[in-house]
């Protein structure tokens, strides 16, 4: 399967630097309407930005 050209994984691939941020995507949007999903999302995600500099150059991170 070829990527297309301005699709976001292309753009990761070929923007992405050893001290880029990463991408974040949520694992499931329709599990939104659930509290404890979004507790669980809200918690990865200052997990993610309490230790960003363990996440520097690495592409994308799903959520949670």
């Amino acid at each position: 399967m070829q990527a297309c050209e301005d699709s976001l994984e292309q753009t990761i691939r070929e923007e992405g630097t050893s001290t880029s941020l990463p991408v974040i995507t949520i694992g499931n949007l329709d599990r939104l309407v659930f509290r404890e999903y979004r507790e669980q999302c809200s918690a990865r995600l200052a997990d993610i930005v309490l230790s960003i500099e363990n996440y520097l150059g690495v592409s994308r991170l799903f959520i949670p």
